[in-house]
């Protein structure tokens, strides 16, 4: 039997963790479970790829070259938002500095995946991580910079909070659902891309206001990324199926690898 598909995680990281967590001074690195159960579903296994940044680890033992080495694919996962000075702005509120140190690591992890042909799924902070990597740019808080856009975050309704997104007509993302371009999707970001990264093209948007909610980048290399949260979208229920999403990134993981 051949071995199972092997998928990266970025992990989230918590840099000042709650006291009543038991963890003082110390820096956490961790993932959410419905990210994982959802590729684990398909028979893939996932392991966290912890960061390297701090800690003390030495680059020539440890080596991201060697990471991505030894999986088919990475799923960069939601989480804090991304830093502004990754895409060369100044934090309007310092509650939107976001986390410099994961978007340094991640952005390494996917070109890393880029150079050995891995290829990468970004999901809400990961697609906007892609974006950035690609020398895009993002509306700090969408309701600041773009007024006239609905709310795609509600504190309350969390991921029940929906909206409607249009595929784009002759995209790939349009070949995994057939004729139908409109779709219901969780909204759970209050950041969004603003300037469209370098090769890559908009494969879905959102229906009211045309906020980017999809992307793939041009060429050879498997990079995809979606707004929403597929893995939050459970069997049988009115929003998007994320079957056809997850079996063609783990398709492109298994092509690779052969």
């Amino acid at each position: 039997m051949p071995r199972p598909l092997r998928i990266g995680l970025s992990p989230r990281i918590l840099h000042n963790p709650p006291p009543e967590l038991g963890f003082r001074n110390k820096t956490l690195q961790y993932l959410e479970q419905t990210v994982a159960h959802w590729i684990m579903r398909r028979g893939a296994l996932v392991f966290m790829l912890p960061a390297i940044e701090t800690g003390g680890v030495e680059r020539s033992k440890v080596r991201i070259s060697d990471y991505v080495r030894e999986i088919d694919g990475l799923v960069l996962q939601g989480g804090a938002d991304v830093s502004p000075v990754s895409y060369g702005e100044t934090p309007v509120r310092p509650e939107w500095s976001g986390d410099r140190v994961r978007d340094l690591y991640e952005m390494e992890l996917f070109w890393e995946c880029v150079v050995q042909s891995k290829p990468v799924l970004g999901i809400c902070r990961g697609l906007q991580l892609i974006n950035v990597a690609l020398g895009g740019s993002l509306y700090q808080d969408i309701v600041t910079e773009n007024p006239d856009a609905m709310a795609h975050v509600d504190a309350d309704l969390y991921d029940q909070h929906r909206h409607t997104v249009l595929i784009e007509e002759n995209s790939r993302l349009a070949k995994l659902y057939g004729d139908q371009h409109q779709h219901l999707v969780n909204s759970i970001h209050h950041q969004a891309i603003k300037r469209l990264g370098r090769d890559s093209v908009v494969e879905a948007v959102s229906a009211s206001d045309g906020i980017i909610e999809a992307i793939r980048m041009r060429g050879q290399s498997y990079v995809t990324g979606f707004q929403w949260h597929p893995e939050f979208h459970g069997l049988g229920s009115e929003l998007l199926d994320s079957g056809p999403i997850l079996d063609d990134f783990l398709a492109a993981a298994e092509k690779q690898r052969k």
